[in-house]
């Protein structure tokens, strides 16, 4: 059953223009990738000794990922809330709700007390759960409402392109949040980078996400939007209306995203442990001891013992590689169909994953390649997926159906690969092949789900509703 929302009902007084819509996608998940990274990096760099100091090694470093994993349990129940209000009162105010809600969570998470402190050991690990949990449901409902900004208000035959401008936000956000902290570690020593300094890239979200709220309050609602508000057909219960018309899109989405999620974390997150993790385990004890921690053997696995911070620059010229392919994705996708270019895509990053142990063990050469090969396939995955998943519902529960799907994914897919990519790492003795093996395996499911899946190039995006 339809109804319409009296408070829409009347139509814009104009509509975005395209510089509006570019930086209103792309400044607002700039944000939020921005402050879901801050905390990744944290996780790797230094949560493991300041909210888990009793924990050891590879167990400090599976708590911090595991508290990482609770913001993506979250975001599918930020989809549906998100959702349920994107798809029955608009996209512009969700939007600023999302960012909002991500930007207060991240900058109180730079106010936290560290379990050092006295009287903070429980505390401080709970309340950084609790910050975790409201950015997960700030991630869960912004993607999906910056992707449908930018394809509900792009030209016929461009949603690819216009698809990619949120998708750039990724590789942006990345680069500003591991930027900030290789800055901070190069003009701080650790003691003064443990106490303090890790807090500043928290801290200084705020800056930007009064940016961020300024262009989206300039908003007008979008094309697809308005119509379904002008004909009556905005649904009272988006939720209820996706499981009972779109559940078989739901599950293709959810699995067409899959390899994408396992790949990205992969290269940001997994990389990172992976190569700054001592060499040998002469290494990791004299490090334990400079510490004062003591050593323990049986969590050991050995890594490629590069200093943080080169690993860091390392890093971000693959991301460079992740953002300029991001774009390149758009026009492929819009010539070639989206099925057909994330089916050669996927086929790619199964191949890849054979190629995580040779290259890891290939020197600075051969890991910078992995850095920039993973990477170059991850903007190619990325970047269409801002147009075909939300072709892949009507405009009614678009809102609600690409987040569940993308927000799903993200449980399935990013939620758990730190930690089964740590878990593999110690059982094959610090060797990473098994890492890779589980990266092809995602990327099966994946092909299989675009496999079954119909092109969603030519859909009636405008017009369509449930």
């Amino acid at each position: 059953m339809s109804t319409t929302n009296p408070s829409t009902a009347q139509a814009p007084a104009k509509a975005n223009s395209k510089s509006r819509v570019v930086v209103a996608s792309l400044v607002g998940t700039s944000i939020e990738f921005y402050d879901f990274y801050v905390y990744a990096t944290a996780a790797v760099l230094v949560f493991p000794r300041l909210f888990f100091p009793n924990a050891e090694g590879a167990t400090a470093l599976l708590s911090s990922f595991a508290v990482f994993g609770v913001a993506f349990i979250a975001r599918p129940l930020g989809s549906i809330i998100f959702g349920h209000f994107g798809d029955k009162v608009g996209r512009k105010g969700t939007l600023v709700a999302s960012l909002l809600t991500m930007g207060i969570a991240t900058f109180l998470i730079g106010c936290l007390p560290t379990a050092e402190m006295s009287g903070w050991s429980f505390w401080a690990p709970a309340l950084l759960v609790v910050m975790r949990f409201a950015q997960g449901l700030a991630l869960g409902g912004e993607w999906s409402g910056a992707a449908l900004l930018a394809t509900e208000n792009a030209p016929a035959n461009k949603r690819a392109v216009w698809g990619t401008f949120p998708q750039l936000g990724a590789p942006i956000g990345f680069i500003l949040a591991n930027g900030l902290f290789l800055i901070l570690s190069i003009n701080l020593d650790n003691e003064q980078f443990d106490s303090w300094g890790w807090r500043v890239p928290f801290l200084a979200s705020a800056v930007m996400v009064i940016i961020g709220l300024y262009v989206r309050m300039k908003l007008v609602e979008t094309p697809a939007f308005q119509k379904a508000v002008d004909s009556g057909e905005v649904s009272k219960l988006p939720l209820g209306r996706v499981f009972r018309f779109s559940w078989r899109a739901m599950i293709a989405g959810t699995f067409i995203m899959l390899a994408t999620y396992v790949l990205f974390y992969l290269m940001t997150t997994f990389t990172l442990s992976y190569g700054t993790a001592a060499k040998t385990e002469e290494a990791a004890r004299a490090a334990a001891e400079k510490a004062g921690k003591v050593f323990d053997p049986e969590s050991f696995a050995s890594g490629l013992g590069y200093a943080r911070n080169d690993f860091l620059i390392m890093l971000i010229v693959g991301v460079v590689f992740f953002g300029i392919f991001t774009l390149v994705s758009g026009p492929l996708a819009e010539k070639f169909g989206r099925r057909k270019t994330l089916l050669v895509v996927t086929a790619g990053i199964f191949v890849f994953g054979f190629t995580f142990s040779p290259l890891f063990d290939g020197g600075t050469a051969g890991v910078m390649t992995l850095l920039i090969i993973g990477f170059t396939l991850m903007g190619l995955t990325f970047g269409p997926m801002g147009a075909m998943l939300p072709e892949l519902f009507p405009t009614n529960v678009r809102y609600t159906g690409s987040a569940i799907a993308y927000n799903v994914s993200s449980i399935l897919g990013a939620a758990v690969a730190p930690f089964i990519a740590v878990a593999l790492w110690q059982a094959a003795d610090g060797s990473p092949w098994l890492v890779g093996i589980y990266l092809s395996s995602m990327a099966v499911l994946t092909f299989i789900a675009l496999w079954v899946t119909r092109e969603t190039k030519d859909v009636d995006y405008v017009n369509h509703s449930s």
